[in-house]
C-alpha cells in the first residue's frame, strides 16, 4: 500500500500526463528567465524572502507522512503547447473549480432556479472546502515538483497540495446537485449522472494538466468528498429548515465560522489559503443568515408544498433567458458594489485600529486584519445575495 501511495504521489506521473496532452517544457527552459505569450506561459512561486516566518501555532516541523517540503519552489518556466484542444479544455475546466465560479454559479442558482437548492449546495460547498483547506495546512504535502512538471498557475503555487480542493468542490457540487434534484425535478437520471461525472472528472484532470496536484492529491480529494457526502446526507433535510431556527441562530452562524477562520492552522510562510477559507466561510455564513432574515421578517413567501417537490423543468425560452440574465446582471452589480463598499470601510477601520499605514498592502496578510475584513466583506455579500438582491428584483418587477 505504501508503495502504491508513493507512486501516485510521483511528479513524473503528472509530467507524463502533461506530455500525452501536448504540454512540454521549453528546451531552453531554466530558472530566473522571463516568459510571455499563451504558448510560452510562466508559473512562478511568489517571492518568499520578504515574508516573516510563522511563529506559534503551526510553526516548526511538519507532521510526519509522505514527502514534505517547508516552502514552495520559486521557479520560472517556459512551456510549449502542441495540442491546443487539451490546453483550452483543461484551462477552462480549471476555471470551473475556482472560487470565483462558485461565487457566481451559486447566486445564479438562487435567483433563477431554486433558492432552496442553492442553500443546500452552498452549505455543502462550505463544509467540503473548509475541511479541504485545513487538511492542506495540517498535512503539508508538497505540490508536484518542477521540473519535471510544468506549472501553469501562479496564485496557488504557495499552497500545499493534499487534498485537491478543486476536485473536492467539483465532486461535492455536481453530486449534491444530482442527489438533491432527483426527488425535486423530473429529468433522466442517467443524463444527470453523466453530467456530474463529466464535470468532476474534467475539473480533476485539469489539476494534473496545470501541474498543481499529484494523482494522489486528486484521488484523496474525491474520496474525502464522497465520505463527507455519505456522512452528511442524513442531515440535508435539516439544512432546508435552518431559516426557522431560533433568534440566536444568526449569532452562532457568525461566531463559529469566525472562530474557525481566526484559529486557522498557521503555515510556515504566507499563502492565500487562510484568506480563501475565510472568504468561503463568510459567504456561507452570509447566505445562511440571509435565509433566516427572509423567514424571520417574512420577506419571501414560503413554498406551497414541503420539500421535496416533484416538478417539471420549464423549457428554456428566449424570454426566460433574457429574464434570467437580467436578474443575474442586476444581482452581480449590487453584490460588487456592496463588496467594494464594505471592504473599503472594514479595511479603513482595521488600519486605524491597528495603526497600519493604508498604503502597506502586505498588512492585509496579517491575521488580525485579513480574517476580519474578509469575513465582514463576504458575510455582507452573502446576505446581500439572498436578501437584498431578491428585494431589488421584486422592486424592478423581475419576479
Amino acid at each position: 500500500m505504501a508503495e502504491l501511495l508513493w507512486s501516485l504521489q510521483d511528479s513524473q506521473l503528472v509530467a507524463r500526463f502533461q506530455r500525452r496532452c501536448g504540454l512540454f517544457p521549453a528546451p531552453d527552459e531554466g530558472p530566473g528567465e522571463p516568459c510571455a505569450g499563451p504558448a510560452e506561459g510562466a508559473a512562478r512561486a511568489p517571492g518568499l524572502g520578504h515574508l516573516p516566518a510563522a511563529k506559534g501555532r503551526g510553526a516548526g516541523e511538519p507532521a510526519s507522512g509522505l514527502r514534505r517540503v517547508a516552502v514552495p519552489q520559486a521557479y520560472v518556466q517556459k512551456y510549449i503547447v502542441k495540442n491546443y484542444f487539451y490546453y483550452y479544455l483543461f484551462r477552462f475546466s480549471a476555471a470551473l473549480g475556482q472560487e470565483v465560479f462558485y461565487i457566481t454559479f451559486l447566486p445564479f442558482t438562487h435567483w433563477n432556479i431554486d433558492p432552496y437548492l442553492s442553500r443546500r449546495l452552498t452549505i455543502i460547498w462550505v463544509l467540503v472546502m473548509y475541511i479541504g483547506q485545513v487538511a492542506k495546512d495540517v498535512l503539508k504535502w508538497p505540490r508536484p515538483f518542477s521540473p519535471p512538471v510544468v506549472k501553469l498557475e501562479k496564485r496557488v503555487i504557495a499552497e500545499y497540495g493534499m487534498p485537491s480542493t478543486h476536485a473536492m468542490a467539483a465532486t461535492a457540487i455536481s453530486f449534491t446537485l444530482l442527489i438533491s434534484t432527483t426527488d425535486r425535478y423530473q429529468y433522466p437520471f442517467v443524463l444527470g449522472l453523466m453530467t456530474a461525472v463529466a464535470f468532476s472528472t474534467l475539473v480533476s484532470l485539469s489539476r494534473l494538466y496545470t501541474g498543481m496536484h499529484t494523482v494522489l492529491d486528486v484521488l484523496g480529494g474525491i474520496l474525502i468528498t464522497a465520505i463527507l457526502i455519505v456522512l452528511t446526507y442524513p442531515a440535508w433535510t435539516l439544512i432546508d429548515r435552518l431559516d426557522s431556527a431560533s433568534p440566536l441562530f444568526p449569532v452562532c452562524v457568525l461566531v463559529v465560522p469566525f472562530f474557525l477562520c481566526y484559529s486557522y492552522p498557521v503555515s510556515d510562510y504566507y499563502s492565500p489559503t487562510r484568506g480563501d477559507t475565510t472568504t468561503i466561510m463568510a459567504a456561507g455564513a452570509g447566505v445562511t443568515i440571509g435565509f433566516w432574515i427572509n423567514h424571520f421578517f417574512q420577506l419571501v413567501s414560503k413554498p406551497t408544498e414541503s420539500l421535496p417537490v416533484i416538478q417539471n423543468i420549464p423549457p428554456l425560452t428566449s424570454d426566460l433567458l433574457v429574464l434570467g440574465l437580467t436578474k443575474f446582471t442586476v444581482g452581480i452589480v449590487l453584490i460588487l458594489l456592496v463588496r467594494q463598499l464594505v471592504q473599503n470601510l472594514s479595511l479603513q477601520v482595521l488600519y486605524s485600529w491597528f495603526k497600519v499605514v493604508t498604503r502597506n498592502k502586505e498588512a492585509r496578510q496579517r491575521l488580525e486584519i485579513e480574517v476580519p475584513y474578509k469575513f465582514v466583506t463576504y458575510t455582507s455579500v452573502g446576505i446581500c445575495a439572498t436578501t437584498f438582491v431578491p428585494m431589488l428584483h421584486r422592486f424592478l418587477g423581475l419576479l
